[in-house]
């Protein structure tokens, strides 16, 4: 599915173990919200849905510059992320470099993040 397809459920994108994704998910119980969960780290990221994720909002939201995987990256790599296919090959190689969650809602909008009011203002099955 590519950003901007409609489905019939909301799949949450992340890392059973970020924090933010540890807040959406908790949100969404909370709300009785049901959701499809798909970790980065057993599943990969979706090669086929990250191009349409990133048309959605760009590479620049979706690549955590803040977080420790970016951190640790040796300074080249770092500098060699300058465009939409460095950027790409760099997120499917390194999952964890990925802004956290990303959500495909039944719209097919894709939203990058968690804020509460963000989560609301989706209309959710």
């Amino acid at each position: 599915m590519m950003a901007g397809m409609k489905t019939s459920h909301i799949t949450l994108y992340g890392i059973p173990n970020c924090n933010t994704v540890k807040n959406a998910r908790a949100w969404l119980a909370d709300q009785r919200v049901a959701y499809v969960f798909h970790d980065f780290k057993k599943e990969g990221v979706p090669a086929e849905l990250l191009p349409g994720w990133i048309a959605a909002m760009g590479w620049e939201l979706l690549l955590n510059r803040k977080g420790t995987t970016w951190r640790k990256l040796d300074e080249v790599t770092r500098l060699a992320v300058v465009d939409t296919p460095s950027a790409t090959a760099l997120m499917l190689a390194q999952p964890s470099v990925i802004k956290r969650p990303v959500v495909v809602w039944p719209d097919g909008k894709v939203s990058v993040g968690f804020d509460a009011a963000a989560f609301a203002a989706h209309r959710v099955p």
